[in-house]
């Protein structure tokens, strides 16, 4: 096997590997599941440590309100995404009836 050989065999390898590695981590439909269980979590985890955003009374929030300049921007789109109702009602009815 000469050199050109093996590199163009190396070559064919590598191009298989990155569409594969490429069809894992963007194109595939998992990929969207997990995307959506990770907002889930997260909007869990502001849900725990911001309630008086939501009116709703804590006394977590006086110590989590030290976090709100390290997670300024996920704060904002995540009191957009949870004061969107009907996306919330949707979304949940998509992971029932997909």
């Amino acid at each position: 096997m000469t050199l050109a050989n093996r590199i163009a065999a190396f070559r064919t390898d590598l191009e298989e590997w990155l569409r594969g590695l490429y069809h894992g981590m963007f194109s595939h439909p998992a990929y969207e599941k997990i995307e959506a269980a990770a907002e889930d979590h997260e909007d869990t985890f502001m849900l725990a440590c911001f309630p008086d955003a939501f009116g709703v009374p804590s006394p977590v929030s006086y110590y989590t309100s030290e976090l709100l300049p390290y997670l300024e921007d996920e704060f904002e789109a995540w009191e957009r995404r949870l004061w969107d109702r009907g996306s919330l009602v949707e979304r949940k009815g998509r992971q029932y009836h997909f």
